[in-house]
């Protein structure tokens, strides 16, 4: 039965992602202009200035944000979106890999990017602006910008840190997307990485790169939990309400990109698969304006959502978590273009053809590190190491190996690692050249920062992998020192954190399928091109073998991936178990109350009970880490346990009670006759029936506790499902990670039901009996 089971489950995951994989975006119509936007699908990075940027825009545009840049690219790539909008610099990177897409508009606006640190951490900012002021002098930042921006190097300097000053943890997105941050070869390389690296350097201290989700940057910062952020942070007021913000370190453009077939520019004229495009409204895109009435993709809470409903309002935004989501969302049609940036754009182009650019520049933004808004010493620091890289040339370097070269490698810098930690807030999907997991470390622009800056200090730098969205919270929680994840210094999230002075200006581009772009579509001779006359069959089937060996290779096998993938099911498997050991010993202590005579204990029960079912387990998580232990440096994955347990017991207990007293009363009358305490009657006598009672619905709750921990990735632990975006981010593959993802989730789940029902079989006399009478 079991074979079975499996054999369904495979079978039931490969129509779905066959079927998944013939999705196509509703509506016809091409870009022409980025005002074609106004009623279209925008994609956008969640609690980016894009964010804010499309909603005011384009406010009849659907707005869809997402967690990390390659999320995003994805969106567009598969048409979940019609266009994007994003770092342009970012944007030209992805273009250069990807003949699939193009700039909608270019430089939409160009904001500055600082460094983001805690309100109350002005010290270090303080030092980040004298280091900053420093590397601009010497010509290091220039250089920085040659490697990373205009060349495109993908490879990190070696630093010399001595490390002999503690930590520097500064918040990243590894996936923000090249020049600023990805992970090549596991490590973290790009712009922001790069300038972490020398601030770190400056201070002498070990830099820990936290890569966290955009959206959990300025949390992070804000939460104490990172020193900084590092993370192209686009200068704004609201973010400068909960963090501070260094001086800028970069004038970061905006633009929308799309697919090239969805953009008028790019069409042959033929119109017969107009119907199959799925870009919603009417003709192709031309220009960004052409987004009016469409669906566009942005990150949840980037500037790009901002930006897409505020200016074309008419459209509708749709917000995604990471950028391969946002890639996939315009791949797969649910948005007509995304909004992400230029920089990471260009690199997912690369590796893409199917993708355009609907604007290449739609606006220049800058980034900085976000603090804690009591970090003003950290931020201080950094801004003094910013200046000192930009002075010495470093940043120049970083420039052009990140930016201009695409480089991927992270250079070795030295760090003495004697000055503490520096908790680093980061999203590690966040796309080259920013930030990317490339053989299992985290790299990029952001990373090589972080690194700088750590070494700067003497600290031990330690990444913290989050959600974009939960950064501020992390660094407004003192959860994380710094925020390193390409973030767009705006006003609002300077109401929350501090920015660094801006270390890079980075470019939004909207992006949309080619096939979507007015003048790009060549979809009828491009597929068919090369093809030779064959069976249809057989060629069918030689294809879908030879997609499979191929997404196998470059998810798997490339780069060591697999370490990621066996490192997170470890991790899942492990707040799986503790969570249910500990759940289960609470929910057995909330049983005891709840059942208890004392009306005060079984009233405490209730409510513990009453507001833990009550509240959704994410929230549960987000508040355990964020506010209970807001000042208390505690692991991740500790603080997973907790809450999962504590929502396990409250379920839990009410099963043990129902199952306790399911038990007939005459059981416990005859174990009292027999002379057994009352202790040894509930042990010896109601216990055993309680347990064979509650084990089917015990089975239940334990197998959906497994599937909860799919979330852990908000708080910056890397399991199961966030090895996968990371992957997700690298390869821009829509369905072979979450597929494999969900085989394995789907092995874990049946090989606990064995396990339960073995011991269900063993604490059940009867079947007992009648398996041992069938065996013989």
């Amino acid at each position: 039965m079991h074979k079975n089971m499996v054999k369904i489950g495979f079978v039931l995951m490969l129509i779905f992602s066959l079927a998944s994989g013939q999705l196509n975006a509703a509506g016809a119509g091409k870009l022409n202009t980025v005002d074609d936007l106004k009623d279209k699908r925008i994609g956008v990075l969640l609690g980016s200035v894009y964010d804010e940027y499309a909603v005011q825009t384009y406010p009849q545009a659907q707005i869809l944000q997402y967690k990390s840049p390659s999320d995003m690219v994805l969106a567009v790539k598969t048409e979940k979106v019609d266009a994007a909008i994003y770092t342009h610099e970012t944007i030209l990177v992805v273009l250069r890999d990807d003949d699939s897409m193009d700039l909608l508009g270019e430089n939409l606006f160009r904001v500055p990017i600082g460094m983001g640190f805690n309100q109350k951490n002005d010290e270090l900012r303080q030092q980040f602006n004298t280091f900053l002021a420093g590397v601009k002098q010497s010509g290091v930042l220039d250089d920085m910008v040659k490697r990373w921006v205009i060349d495109g190097k993908t490879e990190m300097p070696v630093l010399a840190n001595p490390k002999n000053n503690g930590r520097l943890v500064v918040g990243v997105v590894s996936d923000k997307g090249m020049p600023f941050a990805l992970v090549m070869n596991n490590q973290i390389v790009g712009f922001d990485i790069e300038l972490c690296e020398r601030f770190a350097a400056y201070l002498g201290k070990e830099l820990v790169l936290a890569d966290m989700e955009f959206g959990s940057l300025i949390p992070a910062a804000a939460g104490n939990k990172i020193d900084m952020i590092a993370s192209s942070l686009i200068i704004t007021e609201e973010r400068a309400r909960q963090i501070g913000f260094s001086d800028p370190y970069y004038e970061m453009g905006a633009s929308a990109f799309a697919l090239k077939k969805n953009m008028a520019r790019y069409d042959s004229g033929q119109t017969g698969t107009a119907g199959l495009t799925g870009a919603s409204g009417s003709g192709k895109l031309n220009t960004v304006d052409d987004l009016k009435d469409k669906r566009i993709g942005v990150l949840l809470g980037s500037i790009h959502d901002g930006y897409a409903i505020k200016t074309y309002p008419q459209a509708v935004v749709l917000q995604y978590k990471s950028v391969p989501d946002l890639v996939l969302a315009v791949k797969t049609g649910k948005v007509d273009a995304a909004f992400i940036s230029r920089e990471t754009l260009l690199d997912i182009m690369r590796e893409d053809d199917t993708l355009g650019f609907l604007s290449e520049n739609l606006y220049r933004s800058p980034m900085g590190i976000a603090f804690n808004q009591n970090s003003d010493n950290l931020r201080e620091q950094f801004n003094a190491f910013l200046a000192g890289i930009k002075q010495s040339g470093v940043y120049d370097d970083m420039m052009k190996r990140w930016m201009i070269d695409r480089n991927t490698d992270m250079p070795v810098i030295a760090n003495p690692q004697n000055n503490g930690r520096l908790v680093v807030g980061t999203v590690s999907n966040k796309g080259m050249p920013f930030s990317l997991v490339i053989n299992n470390q985290i790299v990029g622009f952001d990373i090589e920062i972080a690194e700088r800056f750590a070494a700067y200090l003497g600290k031990e730098l330690v990444l913290e992998d989050m959600e974009f969205n939960s950064l501020i919270a992390a660094v407004a929680g003192n959860k994380i020192d710094m925020i390193a994840g390409s973030m767009l210094i705006t006003e609002e999230r300077a109401r929350q954190v501090d920015f660094s002075d801006p270390y890079y200006e980075m470019g939004t581009s909207v992006f949309a399928l080619k096939k979507n772009i007015a003048g790009g579509s060549q979809a009828g001779s491009d597929l068919h091109s090369g093809q030779t006359a064959g069976d249809p069959a057989v060629s069918g089937f030689v294809n879908i073998f030879t997609g499979i060996k191929n997404s196998f290779y470059s998810n798997i096998i490339l780069e060591q991936r697999y370490l990621m993938i066996v490192e997170g099911l470890k991790i899942t498997v492990l707040i799986s178990l503790f969570s249910v050991i500990f759940g289960t010993l609470l929910g057995a202590l909330i049983c005891f109350l709840r059942m208890s005579k004392n009306r005060i204990l079984s009233g405490i029960a209730l409510v513990y009970i009453s507001i833990l079912r009550g509240t959704p387990v994410l929230v549960l998580l987000m508040l355990i880490f964020y506010v209970v232990f807001a000042s208390v440096d505690i692991n991740p994955a500790l603080v997973a346990v907790i809450a999962f347990g504590m929502n396990f017991a409250a379920y839990v207990s009410e099963m043990f009670r129902t199952a306790i007293q399911g038990v007939d009363k005459g059981q416990r009358e005859a174990g009292i006759a027999i002379g057994f305490t009352p202790l040894q009657t509930f042990i010896y006598v109601i216990l055993p029936q309680a347990v064979r009672q509650v084990l089917p619905v015990y089975k239940g709750e334990f197998i959906s506790l497994v599937k909860m921990t799919s979330v852990v990735g908000y708080i910056a632990v890397q399991d199961l499902t966030k090895a996968s975006d990371i992957i997700r981010s690298r390869t821009f593959d829509a369905f072979f990670p979450l597929i494999m993802v969900a085989v394995l989730y789907f092995i874990i789940t049946w090989l606990l039901t064995l396990v339960l029902d073995y011991i269900g079989l063993q604490t059940d006399r009867k079947k007992k009996r009648q398996t041992v009478k069938a065996c013989t």
